[in-house]
């Protein structure tokens, strides 16, 4: 009996080793562009506790004179945890309820600058705002509604795996950021 592959099999073999766009990968894609982005604008306007930084700021960005100091911090402060609630909690799978809350607080904080840039009559700067609404809003639904990630304990290689992100995203997005911050000359 000599073992006779099909072209059959053949081609359902070649399928399972092609990238297959899913909708869990869609989301995982879209959870760290959206973690890392929101990290390091968040992490920018952070930088604005400084007060020397704040005097300078509008100079860069016009909108920033018309926010006080303390909110510019806080909406900074919210958008680091959220960018990193988009990617830990899914990645450590310990409170994975977490990403869809911090997907949906971000997509708020979006429309919210959208109805400000609005109010302002900055409208170019509103289309930014609803794409990165939206797909938070996508992210929200998506991880709460059709592809949930199951809690489970936390392992060694989950606990890692998370480190390396951060250190990445430090790396990436809160280093440079700082290094902008502190030694650009606006």
């Amino acid at each position: 009996m000599t073992s006779h592959v099909s072209v059959n099999q053949l081609a359902v073999k070649y399928q399972r080793r092609e990238l297959r766009l899913t909708l869990n990968g869609v989301l995982w894609a879209l959870q760290i562009l959206w973690g890392f982005f929101f990290a390091g604008s968040g992490f920018g306007k952070v930088l604005l506790y400084d007060a020397v930084l704040y005097a300078q700021a509008p100079q860069a960005v016009a909108w920033y004179a018309a926010v006080p100091q303390p909110l510019i911090v806080f909406i900074g402060v919210c958008e680091v945890l959220g960018g990193i609630g988009l990617i830990l909690p899914a990645i450590t799978r310990v409170k994975p309820k977490l990403t869809p809350l911090a997907a949906a607080g971000l997509a708020l904080t979006m429309v919210l600058a959208a109805g400000f840039h609005l109010v302002r009559g900055e409208y170019a700067l509103m289309p930014a705002n609803l794409v990165l609404a939206a797909v938070a809003a996508f992210i929200a639904v998506g991880r709460s509604n059709h592809r949930l990630i199951a809690p489970a304990p936390l392992t060694t290689r989950r606990m890692l795996t998370s480190l390396a992100v951060l250190v990445v995203m430090v790396v990436t997005t809160i280093v440079p950021t700082w290094y902008t911050m502190t030694h650009a000359q606006f």
